[in-house]
């Protein structure tokens, strides 16, 4: 029988008869755990137990951890799969705790409660305060996932009339819903007496509600931010409220926490705030408990569709054959979510050439690398294709009826409802290359920044835009061309050290009389 070792306070439940056994031992010290845990197939953790190389080594018989909640920081991901060992969490249960704090946040706010409770607690009887009711109001989710979705049924249910934002959500899902998608984040501002932010905390995300995104809102908007610190610019936030354009807001979660005490939405009484308790609720805790037991005797028994978060280390053979192929995929994946425009319907996975076998492997991990920019849990071989599907995203896989001039090529075509963007690589000398964007010929060897513009096929545009590089001190490593002749336009491909600035890539774009589009992406 599989023994499970549970180092950490936490509330597994029922444990089914036969099926484990389990010993609770949390709080135990680190000495004593290093001594006895060779002698178990799975350990359940929460964030005070480091398990690390050291402890790894020491773990002979260990197959899976599993961690209740979200966060694996506590865990080193990468020695785990070298192991062999699989890695689970159970970021779900807490989903339902999440949407209702929006919620509770979204109230008070409107309400103002926290300034009710410190006068009366300070002494002052004040009945002169006018809150907002929320019935009738527009709500406007950022991100409509797992908790974007609770929180639109909830605040439907309490009369108010929804609408989100949502890049990665397809229109039908948002119909199913009963709320209004918009393709455009400041239409959906424009519109927002109330406005949640539910998305990962990402390149992209960061500070994506700032001084500019606040302006589009209706004057005396409610902000409520219980997803990631950093999504909303908290200086612009308390700027719009001293203006008096924002009412209120309520606040969960901060860019660095414990905030300061002079932190600028400290001490305000048209701010509430709690302490990141998103998943604070007993009933989640138990949740928690029951659902990463649960998925850790799944594992066990070899079933590992929920909550992995690390892939289950690929048979030997695939990987000495297919190895750099899978790096490739990640990247093709990666680069054509970041060159599409529009909301994705489609990811179709093109294969030619001679591969050393089955190259199925691959469009899997070109399903994980196109999520993991949208993702806050990062996908793995295991469940990406499941999330795509959850997403309502179609991954269509084909074998070309003709070489493509390469050993090997791999085309990555996105389509959305703006038209299509497609990136196409292979293997050369052992390294991912890619090969063609968009139907441009050009040949690059990825770097983690680039920029990559299609201009108009006379001189100056690539000067033009170094100049711009070169003032903003964005130092260029590499430069490619390709010139198709196909409406008088041509492409070029630079990596660079890092991403420019937002105003500088803005400032590229307005070059319209030679550029027609630039689009950064980083790998």
């Amino acid at each position: 029988m599989a023994k499970i070792l549970v180092t950490d306070k936490i509330q597994l439940g029922e444990v089914p008869d036969g099926a484990v056994e389990v010993h609770d031992r949390a709080g135990i010290e680190r000495s004593e755990l290093l001594q006895i845990v060779g002698t178990y197939d799975a350990i359940i953790t929460r964030s005070r137990t480091f398990v690390d190389e050291e402890l790894l080594a020491a773990a002979t018989s260990l197959k899976v951890i599993g961690r209740g909640g979200v966060g694996v920081d506590n865990i080193d991901l990468d020695a785990a799969s070298r192991r062999g060992v699989v890695v689970l969490n159970a970021p779900e249960a807490n989903n339902v705790s999440a949407a209702e704090l929006a919620i509770t946040l979204m109230l008070s706010a409107a309400r103002g409660v926290a300034r009710s409770d410190r006068q009366i607690r300070g002494g002052t009887w004040d009945r002169g305060f006018l809150g907002r009711e929320v019935k009738g109001a527009r709500l406007g989710i950022v991100g409509l996932g797992r908790i974007g979705s609770l929180v639109a049924r909830r605040a439907q249910a309490l009369g108010m009339e929804v609408g989100a934002y949502d890049p990665y959500i397809s229109a039908q899902r948002a119909e199913d819903l009963h709320v209004t998608l918009f393709d455009v984040l400041n239409d959906l501002l424009a519109r927002s007496d109330v406005l949640t932010v539910h998305t990962p905390l990402t390149d992209e995300t960061d500070g994506m509600i700032g001084a500019e995104q606040l302006a589009k809102l209706p004057e005396g908007a409610v902000v409520v931010n219980a997803a990631r610190g950093g999504i909303i610019d908290e200086q612009a936030l308390a700027d719009a409220l001293d203006s008096g354009h924002v009412f209120a807001a309520g606040l969960d979660v901060f860019r660095n926490e414990p905030p300061a005490a002079d932190h600028p939405l400290v001490g305000r009484d048209d701010v509430v705030l709690t302490a990141h308790l998103g998943a604070n609720t007993r009933e989640a805790q138990q949740r928690v408990g029951a659902e990463i037991l649960e998925r850790t005797i799944a594992a066990l028994e070899g079933d590992y569709q929920r909550g992995v978060v690390n892939a289950p280390a690929l048979a030997s053979d695939v990987l000495r054959d297919l190895g750099p192929h899978l790096q490739l995929g990640e990247m093709l994946g990666s680069m054509a979510v970041q060159l599409a425009s529009g909301r994705i319907r489609e990811l179709s996975v093109e294969f030619a050439g001679d591969f050393p076998r089955d190259p199925d492997p691959v469009a899997t991990a070109v399903t994980k690398g196109f999520l993991e920019p949208i993702l806050t849990e990062p996908p793995n071989y295991v469940n990406a294709a499941a999330i795509a599907r959850d997403r309502d995203i179609r991954v269509a896989k084909t074998i070309a009826s003709r070489s493509r001039g390469y050993t090997t090529h791999v085309q990555v075509t996105v389509r959305s409802d703006e038209g299509e963007a497609s990136v196409a690589g292979t293997v050369l000398e052992g390294k991912p290359r890619i090969v063609e964007i968009d139907g441009f010929p050009i040949e690059i060897s990825p770097e983690s920044a680039m920029l990559v513009c299609t201009n108009v096929d006379r001189p100056g545009a690539i000067g033009k835009v170094g100049t711009i590089l070169g003032d903003a001190g964005v130092n260029i490593i590499g430069m490619q061309l390709s010139r198709v002749g196909q409406d008088g336009l041509a492409m070029f491909v630079l990596t660079l050290d890092t991403l420019p600035p937002d105003d500088v890539t803005d400032l590229l774009r307005q070059q319209t009389d030679v550029i027609r589009s630039l689009r950064a992406v980083r790998l």
